[in-house]
């Protein structure tokens, strides 16, 4: 799944492109893709409507328009923005008046797409904790002072942090040589002040390489991101590790795979 750093690249892509655009039509391929209203009023409701701004909140974008109203895009696992459109296979194509069209795709039909008066009433964008650009180091370890949950499914849980998924909260851990399967209460305060100086770098990093492309991840013009190359340990099983050469592992952690060097991230 896109997390922050992919979707923040695509944000940046749609600002440059799409600012001002008139909406003509609304082309839908699935109508499975629209979870909000209904079909006919989400092409009504955005019918001659100018794109008036792009914002981003966690793993949503958020595309505020002329009228007043807003359509949230949640990616999710296989969702793919694309501009400029009219390729074969999308899902859903917002057409504008210069001609050009921004093609929605999603193989496995798990994104969403909703047309809304107010997106900070989105029940799952309600629900999310704070961005990490948006936190200081003294209330990072407050929160966590108070958590007894293992470090890695904590930095994925939208709730506490929003944006982070699996394979930032993997390097971002390493950065700070911390293991995945320690509490978080466990964690002294110098720790805890380095765990949150890797993760905003992490992350930091991977937006100005223009994010991952390890599953379905590509930026809006449909080219991968370019901050593989550099990942250290997700999705790096059984090679060595960048720093101390021995072997990556990977283990199951809160229900997902988890990648660390046994040597760099030793539990305590």
């Amino acid at each position: 799944m896109p997390e922050l750093p992919e979707v923040e690249t695509i944000k940046r892509g749609l600002e440059a492109h799409l600012l001002g655009k008139k909406i003509t039509q609304i082309c839908v391929h699935h109508p499975k893709v629209v979870r909000q209203p209904s079909l006919k009023k989400f092409k009504e409701g955005l019918a001659g409507a100018t794109i008036k701004n792009i914002l981003r909140k966690a793993k949503v974008l958020i595309i505020e328009f002329s009228n007043g109203r807003a359509v949230t895009i949640h990616l999710k696992m296989t969702g793919q923005l694309i501009y400029p459109g009219g390729r074969e296979g999308s899902r859903l194509s917002f057409c504008f008046s210069d001609g050009t069209c921004l093609d929605y795709f999603d193989q496995r039909l798990f994104g969403e797409l909703r047309l809304v008066d107010d997106w900070r009433q989105v029940a799952f964008i309600k629900g999310l904790g704070p961005e990490p650009f948006a936190m200081n180091p003294a209330q990072f370890k407050e929160m966590l002072a108070r958590k007894k949950t293992k470090i890695k499914p904590l930095l994925m849980d939208q709730r506490f942090i929003c944006g982070i998924g699996n394979l930032y909260a993997a390097e971002a851990l390493f950065r700070a040589r911390i293991n995945p399967g320690v509490s978080a209460a466990s964690l002294s305060d110098k720790k805890k002040g380095v765990l949150f100086k890797e993760m905003v770098a992490t992350l930091r990093e991977a937006i100005l390489h223009q994010g991952s492309s390890v599953d379905n991840y590509v930026r809006l013009d449909g080219t991968p991101g370019g901050y593989v190359d550099f990942h250290q340990v997700y999705a790096r099983a059984g090679k060595p590790c960048r720093v101390c050469k021995t072997k990556v592992k990977r283990i199951s952690l809160g229900g997902r795979g988890t990648y660390f060097c046994p040597r760099c991230q030793k539990a305590p």
